[in-house]
């Protein structure tokens, strides 16, 4: 991944549309965000809140292209065989042995990992890069969009034992904290931390190192796909004429502010990662420091191929930074988690504002690690009202999830018989 930044652009503030893999995909895929979808949290359907929504393959389909592609695009439950001419869905990993899986260092809680014994050729995320490599050393008539999901440093951290030897623990560093980092943020942002769930759970198994480096593992495998596809498409005779751009749907904390996982509105879990690398366009070991977030993606990609612009997009094309990282932006990333919990990041402030009104805000140039709120800061109350005037004047309903109706019938449905017998 470091190569393949060193070829383009690396964007060093790059938010999601959601800390979380279902909404966030849709948001990236559809240019609509989740305040005006409805596509609150990863049971959502987004095809249902947004049945008639071109998305970013179908709109390169529209205009001649083939769209093809393999494993985690959109969620799981949700892979919208519309978006693709042909697709590999993605299969299954193998399984830890039974040692593995009872070692009280394989797991704290929800947090899963452990170490595999086969080879790597075994891995689910091989395999789809097979697909995409088998793809890219054949001609095509057509332009093609081509999406690989690499599946790690999704949980369950597991894969082979020697990206565990990468990493001995003696040599792990764990995360700064702050043991009072949650006494001056609202009940609604200690609701989100769960510090007495993840957390105190990792802290009384001591498994804070092992999960490090379960993450650390995972990263370095899922590095190691990426350059494998990479690496074909630099041997392909395609390499001159396309345009590349990795990225991540959400971020992760490993202890941060008390929290593990994604689903919060603090950094950790709302930065991800991002490089685009366009023939022509971008220029080698560029980074760009600009505030931007996932829905450029779509009006990018579009521009830069002279594809027209689709109405429904929400965000603005990237090209200019693309040409020049540093150039003029004045446009902040925000990110929702659930309806009406927003987060604005512009590239010195974070501001966070909750369904029930109560607040964050924390200056990354003087606090890069959000210990310090300074919501109720009076010297700081002009900054909070500039960012706060990039929240959503609406919140849309949040669609059904998905077995909501059933459940809610099948009640009904005994509702209805228990007052026939009486």
């Amino acid at each position: 991944i470091d190569r393949l930044a060193a070829k383009g652009v690396l964007f060093t503030r790059w938010y999601g549309a959601a800390p979380a893999c279902n909404l966030s995909r849709a948001a990236l895929m559809t240019g609509v965000r989740p305040f005006t979808s409805g596509v609150y949290h990863n049971p959502h359907p987004w095809r249902k809140a947004m049945p008639d929504t071109l998305t970013l393959p179908q709109h390169f389909m529209k205009h001649g292209y083939e769209a093809v592609g393999s494993g985690k695009i959109y969620h799981g439950a949700f892979p919208d065989p519309a978006s693709w001419n042909d697709y590999l869905e993605k299969g299954g990993d193998p399984k830890p042995t039974a040692e593995v899986l009872n070692d009280p260092h394989s797991r704290a809680g929800g947090i899963v990992w452990g170490k595999l014994d086969v080879p790597v050729q075994q891995m689910n995320d091989y395999k789809m890069g097979n697909y995409a490599i088998e793809y890219l050393k054949k001609q095509h008539d057509k332009p093609f969009f081509l999406a690989c999901g690499i599946f790690r440093p999704h949980m369950p951290w597991q894969v082979p034992q020697k990206y565990y030897d990468m990493y001995p623990l003696d040599k792990i560093q764990l995360p700064k904290t702050l043991d009072n980092d949650l006494e001056d943020i609202p009940e609604a942002g200690r609701k989100v931390a769960k510090p007495q769930g993840d957390h105190a759970t990792i802290l009384k198994t001591d498994n804070w190192k092992h999960a490090v480096q379960a993450y650390l593992a995972s990263i370095t495998f899922a590095d190691e796909m990426v350059g494998r596809v990479v690496k074909a498409l630099e041997e392909s005779p395609h390499a001159d004429n396309t345009i590349i751009v990795l990225w991540g749907d959400h971020g992760w904390h490993l202890g941060e502010k008390h929290h593990w996982r994604k689903f919060a509105l603090w950094e950790e879990a709302t930065r991800a990662p991002l490089i685009m690398v366009a023939p022509g366009v971008t220029k080698p070991n560029s980074i760009c420091e600009r505030t931007v977030d996932f829905m450029n993606i779509y009006p990018t990609l579009s521009e830069l191929c002279g594809l027209p612009r689709p109405d429904h997009l929400e965000g603005v094309s990237l090209v200019s930074l693309l040409k020049q990282p540093d150039s003029a932006w004045d446009r902040p990333a925000i990110t929702t988690h659930g309806r009406n919990n927003h987060a604005i990041r512009s590239e010195r402030f974070r501001y966070i504002r909750y369904e029930d009104g109560s607040e964050e805000l924390y200056d990354h140039e003087t606090d890069p690690m959000e210990w310090k709120n300074l919501a109720k800061d009076p010297e700081f109350a002009k900054a909070k009202t500039e960012l706060a005037k990039w929240l959503p004047k609406k919140n849309v309903p949040s669609i059904t999830p998905v077995g909501q109706n059933r459940k809610k019938g099948n009640a009904k449905k005994k509702a209805n018989q228990k007052q026939k017998k009486n």
